[in-house]
């Protein structure tokens, strides 16, 4: 007697491996939420106050062509006024020390405000860093899903294959068997 496919089981079997791929797919979207919430609430971070804005501005400027042409020439203006123009008898004589003192007085409030403004920006580049991992994190985890989708898929295809075949088989034995008997009544 020939065995009837048991259609209802293989579409309990289909769902089952969608309910699978549905929950695969709900932890990664669940997981891919949490990473983008967290990013982007670190992207607004606390405004800055006008002392890190000032410094920030301070080693943009202090750090420019502009300002190095700019200081050049303060520096040629004062060394000529001194001797040329006043005949270094001037406020500033020769070895200008007055100047020195200038120069060193701008240097020594110059460079705590440009690290001020360096370690700002090592902070921020930290966090990118941290983003940039958690991105390379979220990624690895959906290939791994990925993968799994796959190996799911190719495992429920194999067993549906399986079946088929095994259905196929029985089918093919049936028929054997029929003409078999068909061909010892028919007495050839």
């Amino acid at each position: 007697m020939e065995k009837k496919v048991n259609y209802k089981n293989l579409l309990q079997t289909n769902n089952q491996n969608l309910a699978k791929l549905n929950n695969i797919v709900l932890k990664a979207i669940d997981e891919e939420q949490l990473l983008s919430e967290k990013l982007k609430n670190e992207k607004f971070e606390k405004p800055k106050s006008y002392g890190e804005k000032l410094s920030d501005q301070v080693a943009a400027f202090g750090g420019s062509w502009r300002f190095i042409i700019l200081f050049s020439v303060f520096l040629v203006l004062w060394m000529m006024l001194n001797v040329f123009l006043l005949h270094d008898k001037g406020y500033d004589p020769y070895p200008f020390i007055l100047l020195n003192l200038i120069l060193s007085s701008i240097a020594a409030i110059q460079a705590p405000v440009i690290m001020m403004s360096q370690n700002r920006k090592e902070e921020r580049d930290r966090r990118r860093s941290e983003d940039d991992y958690m991105v390379n994190l979220k990624s690895e985890i959906e290939l791994r899903n990925l993968h799994e989708k796959i190996d799911l898929l190719i495992a429920e295809q194999m067993k549906n294959l399986f079946e088929i075949q095994k259905t196929q088989i029985e089918k093919i034995d049936a028929f054997d068997k029929r003409l078999k008997d068909h061909l010892k009544k028919s007495g050839t």
